[in-house]
């Protein structure tokens, strides 16, 4: 565990530089992450594919992240955290660049994949991170400022391909994501802090597999693993279909205006802090419940016609989302005992999972159904969350246990 005396609080310059450069790390990797989606339309269109064809530009993406998670984060154990947050992020813009010269939908499927994997290095390792740097005290909110910037970046990825379309095409867009990802990565390496709490091990595929047993046996995270993927398969599905319905009737926007309406991921940006300081004053149970109703309210709100309630809808829900993947991702790091690392990995997994698995499913919907069928699916999904948060109300905080011989996360370097 990370010793009270070494973890850094909120208002430490070290605080601050954590902040700073994990936030800049989470805005690289959903910029480069979901850059593809609102250009979901134009892959239809260009390469005579269905919606749940195009989205697997998003799908296989994610689906190679979430299969690489655990082997990463796993290394970082051997080599450290910091260097592999840091290649995660330069091969991940390095290879945006060649998503952007792709010259074919099956090439462009290939180079997200390999994408895919090498930002895999960065989201389970950011957690354990925040995990043994921080004091316990400010993790709700120091993680909160991690998701804020995943909610950023995001919006970024999409408002930047959506201009850029319009103006110079797509290929064009998507290395302009890949610049201001470079940049970004170069900001994570300038300011955060060495490792204080961490020591270096060397690689036991052996202890991987316990360690991952052991996380998944505890019926706590099991449950928190499966609010994860049903979060992000909800909250991917609504993103990668939106443009479809808002470029066609009632509303015809460009596609410019369409990569605006991201926008609504600032609603993120407020709603992760602000949830990680809740967290931290009235406990993870409460906070999540009230979470979850808040993107039910968003999903019924992205039923209506009007652009104006749409909208609206869009901001509530984005901002529920992100909210509770704050709560619940600082609830694996806090429930794990021992094998933190790998309990971080294994509850991304099933959150990219459900963004891979969820998209694609959402495609099926969307053709089948339209917007009402997505929103019907989401809605299920989302009511799922809500259910397995009730049974969290019974359940047993962890008993210390001592840590299986897996690479420990709990001394310097």
């Amino acid at each position: 565990m990370t010793t009270s005396d070494q973890a850094h609080r909120r208002g430490s310059p070290e605080f601050r530089r954590i902040a700073l450069a994990l936030f800049a790390a989470g805005l690289a990797t959903f910029m480069v992450l979901y850059c593809t989606q609102p250009l979901l339309p134009l892959f239809a269109q260009d390469y005579r594919l269905t919606p749940a064809e195009a989205s697997l530009a998003v799908s296989v993406c994610t689906g190679t992240l979430a299969l690489a998670i655990l082997p990463l984060s796993s290394l970082s154990e051997a080599w450290g955290r910091i260097p592999v947050m840091t290649a995660s992020l330069f091969c991940s813009a390095a290879l945006q660049l060649v998503v952007a010269l792709s010259p074919s939908f099956p090439v462009l499927l290939v180079a997200r994949g390999l994408q895919g994997i090498a930002l895999a290095g960065l989201p389970a390792v950011a957690m354990a991170y925040l995990s043994e740097e921080v004091h316990r005290g400010s993790l709700g909110f120091a993680m909160g400022l991690y998701v804020g910037g995943n909610s950023i970046g995001g919006m970024g990825g999409r408002v930047i391909t959506g201009l850029v379309t319009d103006v110079a095409g797509w290929r064009w867009a998507l290395a302009t994501v890949g610049l201001v990802s470079l940049g970004c990565a170069v900001l994570f390496r300038l300011a955060v802090p060495a490792s204080g709490n961490f020591r270096r091990a060397p690689l036991r595929l052996g202890a991987l597999a316990r360690g991952v047993a052991g996380s998944v046996a505890d019926s706590g995270l099991r449950r928190l693993y499966t609010i994860g993927f049903l979060l992000m398969a909800c909250f991917v599905t609504i993103y990668n279909f939106l443009g479809f319905r808002l470029l066609g009737a009632p509303f015809w926007l460009s596609q410019a205006v369409v990569g605006l309406i991201s926008v609504a991921y600032l609603a993120g940006t407020a709603s992760s802090p602000a949830a990680g300081r809740l967290v931290d004053r009235f406990g993870r149970r409460k906070v999540f419940w009230l979470t979850t109703v808040v993107m039910l309210a968003g999903l019924g709100l992205l039923l209506s016609d009007n652009l104006v309630l749409l909208v609206i809808g869009l901001l509530v829900l984005t901002a529920g989302f992100f909210a509770a993947h704050t709560v619940a991702s600082g609830w694996v790091g806090a429930r794990a005992q021992a094998n933190r690392a790998q309990a971080s990995a294994a509850y991304l997994l099933c959150y990219y999972l459900g963004s891979s698995v969820g998209g694609s499913v959402g495609g099926l919907a969307f053709s089948g159904g339209g917007w009402l069928a997505v929103t019907g699916f989401t809605a299920a999904l989302t009511l799922g969350c809500l259910a397995i948060g009730f049974s969290l109300r019974s359940l047993v905080p962890a008993a210390p246990v001592t840590p299986l011989p897996v690479p420990s996360l709990s001394a310097g370097r």
